[in-house]
């Protein structure tokens, strides 16, 4: 029997010494999966009512097991409870509400207690190898990181890290890369995520922060922050570009990315199966990046429309191809690497567009204003578009204007006045036809005009238009222009419900705090009506207690 229990202590510590060495886990943590599986064996002998406890000596292999007992006036629980004589025996000296030792003879695991005692351990042990993995990778996201593809499930494929394994998913795999099984493969982790069956790492080729870590590899000025990367695009497989601007004025930061003969750039396109990668000089002025971005083509002007965050780009008629791309791919990425929706058009069509703004404003003027064909042309050429512009703009400034005197801005102005009044009370009727409540007229930054888009879309009272939230009321709707990059996604044709989507004054164009105004004002009066209840109930009180 001694033989025995020696064989088992040096089977034990030899099995601990050999998990924690295979699986890379604190011996420690073995040692207590056995010590638990023990316990758990013994209550299936002596009974699970029993609170049992086992240690197991991680240097000798000695194995104690006890149960642990406490001492009562009258025993109720006899398993877990023992009266004072009987406690004296187990521990001479002991009182009522001590809690003893007793002892127990070692257990012999029989066939099923070892294989229930083997689960403990293996569960244990899985948990413990589970959280190594985590706390190992779960403040990597953003590195570069070598595996062997182990498999290919779904698509997906199954990446082996060494001590763990991660998933490149199909929509961040490179499109038309070949994966076989047993090749190296690079991936950036993206996100490590705690999983009841291990951490799940997320790993992606097809990140263009994988291809700034190609370059920061590949490029030593970049890893040493002479060279910093600003923006980045791709589209995985096919074309990418990137922003690139140097803090040293001695170093050209295209120049040191593209290296030698075209060596590091090549090193980087290599990886990413044939990726063409454009070299982009990076720029704070936006009209400028836009130019350089657009790259192959030339552009001939640039307009910046800050409050939508559009960009037009007029381009000569032979580059408009060259400057869209195949499938409309340079201007996307274009668009993604600058954060612009982008609108290219030609001379011809910006001709037009300006031609057709031009007959536009100044027909409007001629109407509004009740002034001949010339003198309207005359405002418009010099940049007014709205009549509220000339209704408001300082009287020396529109005085200035060639051909024009004080007197004749004076009587514009007049007219500006009277035409905006005009356009007032017509929209006033119809918002009072359309059964908007005076109220609305009270909320600042609403205009009559404002409410009869209101009334439209069926908000007429006060708790209509409180009820709304702030995007609700002011976000922008989207457009999809025939030629556009888009930094959401390829310039396609939306459908019409897509394209209608916005806040109900979303023409307008006003900002997210007017936008909070006004739902703010609106919703003023809530707090009223509550003040309003509770002064009757504090006068019912007061009257209460002067009669008692």
């Amino acid at each position: 029997m001694a033989s025995a229990i020696s064989a088992n202590k040096a089977e034990l510590l030899a099995i601990a010494n050999a998990v924690a060495s295979e699986k890379m886990i604190d011996k420690g943590i073995v040692i207590e999966a056995m010590e638990e599986a023990i316990q758990k064996s013994a209550r299936n002998r002596y009974g699970a009512e029993n609170d049992i406890r086992a240690k197991l000596d991680p240097l000798t292999g000695d194995l104690t097991l006890w149960r642990v007992v406490e001492v009562v006036e009258e025993v109720e629980d006899y398993f877990k409870q023992v009266d004072l004589k009987q406690g004296e025996k187990l521990q001479p000296g002991a009182k009522v509400g001590d809690f003893i030792v007793d002892p127990l003879p070692p257990v012999d695991l029989g066939r099923i207690d070892a294989q229930s005692a083997k689960q403990v351990i293996f569960q244990k042990v899985r948990d413990a190898e589970r959280e190594r993995q985590f706390e190992e990778f779960k403040d990597r996201a953003g590195e570069i990181i070598t595996g062997v593809i182990k498999s290919v499930e779904f698509g997906h494929v199954i990446v082996n890290l060494g001590r763990a394994e991660g998933v490149i998913r199909r929509d961040q795999q490179i499109p038309r890369e070949a994966a076989r099984v047993g090749e190296r493969v690079r991936a950036l982790i993206t996100k490590v995520e705690r999983n009841n069956r291990g951490p799940q790492i997320f790993l992606s080729r097809a990140h263009p922060d994988f291809m700034k870590k190609l370059f920061a590899q590949e490029v030593p000025e970049i890893y040493d922050g002479i060279i910093e990367i600003k923006a980045a695009a791709r589209d995985p497989g096919s074309r990418a570009k990137i922003g690139v601007i140097s803090h040293d004025s001695s170093i050209d930061p295209v120049g040191a990315c593209v290296g030698m003969k075209g060596s590091r750039v090549q090193a980087v396109v290599q990886e990413l199966q044939g990726e063409k990668i454009d070299i982009i000089p990076w720029s704070e002025d936006t009209a400028t990046f836009v130019v350089n971005a657009l790259q192959p083509a030339t552009v001939s002007r640039v307009v910046l429309d800050e409050d939508d965050g559009r960009i037009e780009v007029v381009v000569p008629d032979e580059q408009l191809s060259l400057a869209i791309g195949r499938r409309g791919q340079n201007v996307r990425l274009a668009s993604q690497l600058t954060g612009h929706q982008i609108d290219i058009m030609t001379e011809e069509e910006a001709s037009e567009k300006r031609s057709k703004e031009f007959a536009e404003r100044s027909k409007m003027f001629e109407e509004e204003l009740d002034v001949d064909e010339t003198l309207s042309q005359l405002l418009v050429a010099e940049g007014f578009a709205e009549m509220e512009e000339v209704a408001y703009v300082d009287l020396a400034e529109l005085a200035s204007i060639e051909g024009f005197d004080e007197e004749l801005a004076e009587e514009l102005q007049s007219r500006a006045l009277e035409a905006l009044e005009r356009r007032d009370a017509a929209f006033r009727e119809q918002r009072r036809a359309l059964g908007v409540e005076d109220a609305l007229a009270d909320i600042p930054h609403l205009t009559e005009e404002m409410m009869v888009t209101l009334g439209k879309a069926g908000i007429k009272t006060l708790d209509d238009l409180a009820d709304l939230a702030t995007d609700e009321l002011i976000a922008k709707k989207r457009e999809a222009p025939r030629r556009r990059g888009n930094a959401d996604g390829p310039p396609m044709r939306r459908p019409q419900r897509e394209q209608d989507k916005g806040g109900v004054l979303g023409e307008y164009g006003l900002s997210e705090e007017q936008g909070n105004e006004i739902i703010m004002a609106a919703r003023a009066h809530w707090f009223e009506d509550e003040q309003t209840v509770s002064a009757p109930d504090t006068q019912e009180a007061a009257d209460a207690d002067s009669t008692q």
